[in-house]
């Protein structure tokens, strides 16, 4: 069993999806039109991916993560170099944050493309 993907709401997909290909490496599985005419681009590689859907209607923000059942907290990307996907989330005008050295890998967090935050994590 494995997790195929997660299905995250976004105002603007194609450029949620330009920044993650461009962040993590991913590349644009598949886009068009979606449920309740909506907009989605799939991202990532070719065993999972993120489904960034934008809706035809207005969002409401987000709640407060950890604080809200079903809520998302944030996302895990595994790297090989967390050096330099933290160099490219610098780049990209993110702030990396809480960076950890606990079992069983290095990882960093950063608030990324419309207020998700992501956990960047290497196993080496």
């Amino acid at each position: 069993m494995r997790l195929e993907h997660v299905n995250l709401c976004v105002r603007d997909p194609k450029a949620t999806a330009a920044i993650l290909c461009d962040l993590f490496g991913w590349h644009v599985r598949w886009e068009g039109a979606a449920k309740d005419n909506g907009y989605t681009v799939h991202v990532g590689n070719e065993e999972s991916y993120l489904a960034v859907y934008a809706p035809a209607v207005a969002l409401k923000p987000e709640a407060e993560r950890y604080r809200h059942v079903a809520g998302l907290n944030h996302i895990g990307v595994v790297v090989d170099d967390l050096a330099a996907a933290e160099a490219r989330v610098k780049a990209a005008g993110y702030q990396p944050h809480s960076h950890g050295d606990y079992e069983p890998g290095l990882r960093f967090y950063f608030d990324g493309p419309e207020g998700i935050e992501y956990e960047v994590v290497s196993y080496d």
